[in-house]
């Protein structure tokens, strides 16, 4: 018997060691402190344990539940304090977040690093996920072609960023295509057929993941694999329909008609997706003068966008190719050459600078100017980051240029789960983005940086990263209120186009939005082949409960796959969707926390509701129309390519578990270029 109390007095003042390792000076370091613990202590140490380990298993209402038990044994212990912040913080309650979190702050926890966190989360709160389209670039990286003496490619001349990170580099000297991480690093070189490429100038990745590239001494379109594997040529040396003579920049619309401008016919070709000539357009007539230098193409909607370099402007069209008007006045550039549509605008390279142009009022904003070294930028492209990716041909480089605010600002890291199941070895899931809520794709192992107690683990291995997953869980949310049932026919065509598009990948669910939300179906897409609304158990309602389907949507998404999205089904205006429960900023906040987008399928054409913009604008997805004349298979695909910034990691750990009471601190430091970020956590071994 006294055997047995001394284990469980010992097991109480181990628990109670917890505590000692997070006291903190005035620094915000922490020190250990000696004196024996209370029996509050004890118990305050139990229930912070099962709140960690809920809040690794997603369970945040019960961890904050178990934070709080805990917090009332000891309420002014800033280690829980900082946990129970990240609870509601994953709950979607930033409010309540920034209240311990500052209160642990004023207890000298934390330092900088939860200062910088306190400062971010506040200021998303207040400005949201965008952020100024007009603003100047400033250069994060850049990749030589010449290494230490090494040729890595010469004459970069167009650039195609994937959504997994990676970019194809087109190598107008070297005729290859390069694949670069973000790192800069070679991992793949493409050079095409048996005959090899014939002077690659453009490079663009068509609507089904395949690869064209134009050649510009080869007068054809080489088409690739995904991967990279030639298949055949489209198009060849002539000036007839399908002729081409030194094509240059690629372009493709919604329908996946192929655009290429024919510098040498000063004209624009146009393919059908299966690479058959239809037509081509820019000769003059009585409005149009014709075109005498076409370069850059770029479509938004149903407006083509050429540039000219002979007259230094830029002309708008239609997609049948009928002139509407100059955007911008002749002389505006000296040498345009690529332009790509971005945010709506144009970005246009132009010499030595890189110039946004609204695509509406042809108003201009210099983005960056290369300075006054020999210079001449070819291709700007947008990546997965939010960076630009830049070719400059002449200084035989690549340049990646952030927005100067994200290069001041650093990484946001957090550290997501942690699974010590087989403890020591551990497996650890990390979350990067930028101050502004957007993922940080495409990072590799070399740009971590994992420490328990300040010393490097051990054995750090990358286990994998969500952007390369090729599937996604979705959840189906159907308004079930009277005005959304007139469109019966419309919500139960879109559910199938979606499951059929998921190609039996991932789970489905459907939620159905009535005046109480309900899960009507969670398996394999392919059983919705046949789905039918009178299959629902839901039935129809005066008004319908969205904010807690919404919430009920999401909770079941926690532990899904890595890249998930509800898409809710619903008519516009006439709507008649309630949001009573949950307020508009938790319900996205609730969202944009845990990697879940919102999308929505539009029944009619009319207005949302107020407080649907909201949640739409403030989380990541898109808006679709029933009736557009692309379908609805590219939703899927939209969740899909949506950028995720999480990423797995795997260790030793040398830690002492103590039979699993001990609190095992563990920090992650993340290296990108020139930006970095930075956290700290814990977690506990399993109970012996």
């Amino acid at each position: 018997m006294k055997k047995i109390s001394a284990l469980i007095f010992s097991a109480l003042f181990a628990a109670g060691a917890l505590f000692a390792q997070v006291t903190t000076d005035d620094a915000g370091l922490r020190v250990p402190e000696d004196r024996i613990r209370t029996g509050n202590e004890g118990f305050a140490s139990e229930e912070f344990r099962r709140g960690v380990q809920a809040y690794y298993k997603g369970a945040f209402n019960e961890a904050i539940v178990q934070f709080e038990k805990a917090l009332a044994y000891l309420p002014d212990d800033n280690l829980i304090l900082d946990w129970l912040g990240k609870a509601y913080y994953k709950a979607g309650l930033e409010g309540s977040a920034l209240s311990y979190w500052n209160n642990a702050r004023e207890n000298g926890y934390g330092g900088l690093l939860l200062e910088n966190k306190i400062e971010i989360v506040r200021e998303r709160r207040v400005t949201g996920d965008s952020t100024d389209k007009l603003m100047r670039f400033s250069e994060a990286g850049a990749f030589p072609g010449d290494f230490q003496g090494n040729l890595v490619f010469s004459g970069p001349v167009a650039v195609q960023p994937n959504y997994d990170g990676t970019m194809w580099i087109a190598a107008y000297n070297t005729n290859e295509i390069i694949l670069l991480n973000q790192n800069g690093k070679v991992v793949d070189r493409l050079e095409g057929p048996v005959n090899g490429f014939d002077r690659p100038s453009d490079i663009l990745r068509l609507h089904d993941g395949r690869l064209l590239v134009s050649e510009h001494a080869g007068d054809r379109l080489a088409l690739l694999t995904e991967k990279g594997r030639f298949e055949r040529y489209i198009g060849s040396k002539g000036r007839g329909k399908g002729g081409l003579v030194g094509p240059l920049y690629l372009a493709q619309d919604y329908l996946e008609r192929i655009y290429v401008t024919d510098y040498g016919n000063r004209r624009i070709d146009v393919f059908d997706k299966e690479g058959e000539p239809v037509f081509f357009f820019g000769s003059g007539n009585a409005d149009f003068a014709g075109l005498k230098g076409p370069t850059g193409i770029a479509i938004a909607d149903d407006r083509v966008f050429v540039a000219d370099d002979q007259r230094g402007n830029i002309y708008e069209f239609d997609r049948a190719g009928n002139y509407i008007r100059e955007l911008v006045e002749p002389g505006t550039f000296k040498k345009p050459e690529s332009l790509k549509y971005w945010n709506g605008s144009l970005i246009v390279c132009d010499s030595n600078r890189i110039v946004s142009v609204d695509s509406d009022t042809g108003a201009l904003f210099e983005y960056v100017r290369t300075g006054n070294a020999p210079s001449r930028v070819t291709s700007a492209s947008p990546d997965v980051n939010g960076n630009v990716i830049v070719t400059d041909f002449t200084s035989n480089e690549v340049y990646v240029m952030s927005k100067v605010q994200e290069l001041v600002g650093g990484l946001f890291v957090q550290i997501e789960q942690i699974d010590a199941s087989k403890f020591p070895n551990v497996t650890v899931e990390l979350r990067v983005e930028n101050r502004h809520r957007q993922p940080v794709v495409g990072l590799q192992e070399e740009n971590f940086y994992l420490t328990e107690n300040m010393r490097p683990v051990s054995k750090l291995k990358m286990l994998g990263a969500a952007s390369n997953n090729t599937d996604a869980d979705i959840t189906i949310i159907i308004d079930r209120s009277v005005n959304a049932s007139l469109y019966g026919r419309e919500i139960e065509s879109s559910v199938k186009e979606i499951a059929a598009s998921m190609k039996e990948r991932g789970t489905l669910r459907i939620v159905a939005a009535g005046a109480i939300p309900a899960v009507e179906y969670v398996g394999k897409p392919g059983s919705l082949g046949d789905f039918s609304l009178a299959a629902l158990k839901t039935k129809e309602t005066s008004s319908a409960a969205c904010d807690l389907a919404l919430r009920l949507a999401s909770n079941d998404l926690i532990n899904a796959a890595k890249k998930r999205g509800i898409v809710l089904i619903t008519s516009g205006s006439s709507n008649k969707l309630t949001f009573e429960k949950y307020n508009l900023a938790e319900l996205s906040s609730y969202m944009n926390n845990n990697s879940i987008s919102f999308s929505l399928i539009q029944l009619d054409q009319g207005a949302m509701g107020d407080e649907l913009s909201y949640v739409s604008e403030s989380t990541s997805g898109d808006t679709y129309y029933v009736f557009r004349p692309q379908g609805l298979s590219d939703v899927v695909k939209d969740i899909i390519e949506l950028p995720q910034g999480i990423y797995q990691l795997s260790f030793t750990s040398a830690m002492t578990t103590n039979f699993g009471t001990n609190y095992l601190p563990l920090e992650a430091e993340v290296y990108l270029l020139n930006r970095s970020g930075r956290d700290e956590t814990g977690y506990f071994a399993p109970l012996q």
